[in-house]
């Protein structure tokens, strides 16, 4: 294809996937000015320049050549208000189905979580470098999800909230780290926040809310805030939230690091892991969801895989108006004609004063 054939079928080509609108199309007033000066410019006695390089076009004593200039500017005229008046392709508008989720991924970040039962190529890892790359990979997969952060220890914080913007999540993810909260394990305010996140998305019917679910990952029990576990499930139950809970780390005695004044490992101690099975099974079973024990980095991601699996429900999701400009494609031509215009008026200016000059003293 042509450099010439390709310039013409680009604008063509868009304007055969969507439909043309004008955007200011007020401008096109301004073509019906055009043969009004044509008009007057050929019934003046004295030249004036009403558009560019008129005086050059309107003797008839010029020759054929000079109505080139005039031609041209006109259509370079025509073509400059044309794209003013910004022509666009816009895509159809409609109304589109999709399924997906709200998910609020409700993290436990408190001192147990640096213990060092998982290996990861043959060297240990604690708790939270194994959950990390998990979570990153369950947010990568649902790209028609919604999905938020909540971390918890003494305390519990938004990381994110809910949104579609899976990268940035996923940045937000890479930070997470043990000691950015005050040490403690807050299951009962971990899960209220995360509801509180999932309340201000209202997905309702019949009082409870739809296509939404929590995902609890902690390794302890309950030690403090302001909320039990059991008024949090109460919470989950009473707005028809499910909640999946991965109970994380191994049981009985794990090695736990120890640290010097200055932050470094300096070795490893023995610890008893305190996870309250118990009471994260009764969370899920009471809100509809499931408990799963994540032993290794593998039963980690089959946790994640069988949450994944769970059923989605359809609901219209708002479809975008995109616009692509095509004033480009009058506005590039029509500067090109009145270029070419003055480039050929100029030898008639020329001409035209070149007597004048002679003639001075």
């Amino acid at each position: 294809m042509t450099a010439i054939e390709t310039f013409f079928s680009s604008p063509l080509a868009a304007l055969s996937r969507g439909n043309l609108m004008l955007h200011d199309p007020l401008w096109l007033l301004v073509l019906l000015v055009l043969p009004a000066i044509i008009w007057l410019r050929g019934h003046r006695a004295m030249s004036v320049l009403l558009v560019p390089f008129a005086a050059a076009w309107h003797r008839p004593t010029l020759a054929n050549l000079s109505r080139w200039p005039a031609g041209l500017a006109c259509v370079g005229l025509a073509l400059l208000v044309s794209a003013l008046a910004r022509p666009q392709r816009v895509e159809d508008k409609r109304e589109v189905h999709s399924q997906g989720y709200d998910i609020m991924l409700s993290i436990d970040l408190s001192g147990s979580m640096l213990a060092e039962d998982y290996e990861q190529g043959g060297e240990r890892i604690n708790r939270l470098q194994a959950i990390k790359p998990v979570i990153q990979a369950f947010i990568n997969k649902r790209s028609n999800d919604r999905i938020g952060i909540v971390v918890f220890s003494g305390r519990a914080y938004t990381l994110a909230p809910l949104t579609f913007d899976h990268d940035w999540l996923a940045r937000q993810t890479e930070r997470l780290k043990i000691g950015l909260i005050e040490d403690g394990t807050a299951i009962g305010d971990g899960l209220g926040v995360a509801l509180t996140r999932l309340e201000q998305a209202k997905h309702d019917s019949g009082g409870r809310r739809q296509g939404a679910f929590v995902v609890l990952l902690t390794d302890g029990s309950n030690n403090r805030g302001a909320l039990s576990p059991q008024q949090a499930t109460d919470i989950a139950k009473s707005r028809g939230i499910p909640v999946y809970t991965i109970g994380a780390g191994r049981d009985g005695v794990v090695p736990f690091p120890v640290f010097d004044e200055k932050g470094n490992k300096i070795g490893l101690r023995r610890v008893t892991s305190d996870l309250d099975e118990t009471a994260i099974r009764q969370i899920a079973s009471e809100t509809g969801g499931q408990f799963f024990r994540a032993f290794d980095t593998g039963t980690i991601e089959s946790a994640f895989k069988a949450i994944d699996r769970a059923q989605k429900i359809e609901f219209k999701a708002k479809s975008y108006l995109l616009t692509t400009e095509l004033f480009h494609w009058l506005a590039i031509p029509g500067a090109v004609l009145l270029l070419l215009a003055g480039l050929l008026a100029r030898p008639l200016w020329y001409n035209r004063t070149r007597p004048l000059a002679a003639s001075a003293p």
